[in-house]
């Protein structure tokens, strides 16, 4: 079953860095979506947190090919499967409500920092 993802960041196509734009180059693009959550400006990147009371962050969901694209966007956001407290981001699993259809399950990354003020 192919996996989808929400990216609200730098991951997107065309706003990747070079290190990891081969990757994100493999998505296919699904369409539009929001997600309810509070977005930080962390500085060089931003930083979501999911909260239901929050206003909606739009973004875009894709679909992701094989495992090694997932895997390489993981190492890439610090994320460690299996080790929360080390991952600057995880990957959870999240309602999108997409503009061109019903809500659907995504991966999506989330801050798992120190929250800015």
């Amino acid at each position: 079953m192919e996996e989808s993802i929400f990216l609200y960041g730098t991951l997107r196509p065309g706003h990747a860095p070079r290190e990891i734009a081969d990757a994100v180059s493999r998505l296919r693009h699904i369409g539009a979506g929001t997600v309810r959550a509070q977005l930080y400006d962390l500085g060089a990147y931003p930083g979501l947190v999911l909260d239901d009371s929050a206003s909606e962050v739009r973004g875009e969901v894709f679909a992701v090919p094989d495992a090694e694209t997932l895997a390489r966007m993981d190492a890439y956001e610090g994320f460690y499967s299996g080790d929360a407290p080390a991952s600057l981001f995880l990957r959870v699993k999240t309602a999108v409500a997409l503009e061109n259809g019903p809500s659907e399950a995504c991966w999506v990354y989330t801050y798992n920092g120190p929250l800015p003020g």
